[in-house]
């Protein structure tokens, strides 16, 4: 006869209502300075936006205490408190913008997408009772994700901007369907790796301790490198290759437990891109840019230009930085999306910068631990290839601003101004939060 176990499971419901609170209150703290500075300090709207943000914490505790009761407590309230600083930052760009005679309202529409990325959160944890029902759709994901990367290049809807050719426009609004492929192609990965993964982790011959793969399984290897090079140089986009490349690596090394798919990873990406830069131009100037930023004729032609700028405004906000609402972001072509980074490190320094990192590190931990907590193989995968999917997108972004890798057009989780990013990153926090719903949740066992 079953039983429940006797080890008593705590939800951590309790702990995360107040960890939310904590997130409430970081995030009217950003705003009231950014109006106070501004001079637009009203205490009866700031009371309203806090009651907002109340509301929706409310409601997102009482939701996975409904629906996803044993989920990680602390997962919401780290993303809960980088999009509140993140709303702060772009309304103040918005008011740094206003003061040089040029209206947005960036802040606005930011707002209305946060909204409906919570909201799309709470669908997935609604709709899908058991992650396990995506493994059904292993090959549909991959296909949505490779569909995903390939509409920026139909001639109706793609469009180029910036450069880069990664958006699509919808209803006359632009959308970057690479965001959500990236979710599409973890679904796929993970239920491809589960699979396979025996063959992939045990044949091979051993080269100096290293056991390497046989040529015929680097077959998928090689397709998602190939891929990853064809999104570099048509669609003129580093950040998305070498994201998608990236999470199928480190997926790969979590289901084999082998460094040398990372070796034969990590040199197949630092091939391909060099004879990128070398067979096509516009990829080579790219590369250009990076490597001599701060050269005289380089920076005068604009290559450079944004992130020179970017360098010499985080530069100028030294350890603590200048103060939320009293630094000049404007002064930063895209402040409010590709340099919200340079924007946060010049008015809260390095210091509030490490602040936000750290942010980052713990939503990523709780991924990884959610990974191994949870007993099903594919969950193993999904939870870790979320993960990975949030840490390489945060190091690209933060190594293109501060110059460690070629600067790309990523935008940063929960942080920058972006519908596709907002609303992809909030399904991945509802997917996080149902796998470790599961994974926590204590199980029948029999005596």
């Amino acid at each position: 006869m079953a039983t429940v176990s006797d080890v008593m499971v705590r939800t951590g419901r309790r702990g995360e209502l107040g960890l939310l609170g904590l997130a409430v209150a970081v995030a009217v703290l950003a705003r009231g300075l950014v109006d106070y500075h501004a001079d637009f300090l009203e205490l009866d709207e700031l009371a309203i936006y806090a009651a907002g943000w109340a509301a929706v914490a409310g409601v997102i505790h009482l939701a996975i205490r409904r629906w996803a009761s044993y989920a990680d407590p602390v997962l919401v309230p780290a993303v809960l408190a980088l999009n509140g600083i993140g709303l702060a930052m772009i309304r103040r760009i918005d008011f740094a913008y206003a003061s040089r005679g040029r209206e947005t309202d960036f802040g606005q529409v930011q707002v209305v997408w946060t909204l409906l990325g919570i909201a799309l959160a709470l669908g997935v944890i609604l709709l899908i009772r058991d992650y396990r029902l995506l493994r059904r759709f292993t090959y549909t994901a991959g296909l949505v994700g490779l569909i995903g990367l390939l509409l920026p290049l139909m001639p109706v809807i793609g469009t180029q901007i910036n450069g880069a050719r990664i958006w699509i426009n919808v209803f006359g609004k632009s959308l970057q369907p690479g965001e959500f492929a990236k979710i599409a192609f973890v679904v796929f990965f993970a239920g491809y790796l589960v699979s396979n993964r025996d063959t992939l982790a045990l044949a091979g011959p051993k080269i100096l301790g290293m056991r390497f793969p046989r040529p015929r399984d680097m077959g998928p290897l090689a397709l998602v490198w190939v891929a990853a090079m064809l999104v570099q140089i048509y669609e003129r986009d580093l950040g998305t290759s070498l994201l998608l490349f990236g999470i199928f690596v480190a997926m790969l090394y979590v289901a084999t437990e082998r460094l040398s798919w990372v070796v034969v990873g990590l040199g197949m990406f630092g091939v391909g891109a060099v004879l990128a830069g070398t067979l096509f131009s516009h990829v080579g100037s790219r590369y250009t840019a990076w490597l001599h930023a701060l050269d005289s004729d380089v920076y005068s032609s604009g290559a450079s230009e944004q992130l020179v700028r970017g360098l010499f405004g985080m530069a100028s906000g030294g350890l603590f930085g200048t103060g939320l609402g009293e630094g000049r972001p404007d002064l930063v072509p895209y402040a409010e999306s590709d340099f919200i980074v340079a924007s946060l490190g010049e008015e809260l320094g390095l210091t509030g910068l490490m602040a936000i990192l750290t942010l980052y590190v713990i939503i990523v931990q709780r991924a990884m631990r959610t990974a191994i907590g949870v007993r099903h193989g594919f969950g193993k995968l999904l939870a870790a290839g979320l993960g990975f999917a949030i840490a390489l997108q945060v190091f690209i972004v933060v190594g293109g601003v501060t110059r460690v890798i070629p600067l790309t057009g990523l935008t940063t989780p929960f942080l920058a101004y972006g519908g596709s990013s907002m609303l992809a990153n909030w399904i991945i926090v509802g997917l996080l939060l149902r796998i470790s719903d599961q994974a926590r949740r204590p199980e029948a066992v029999t005596p």
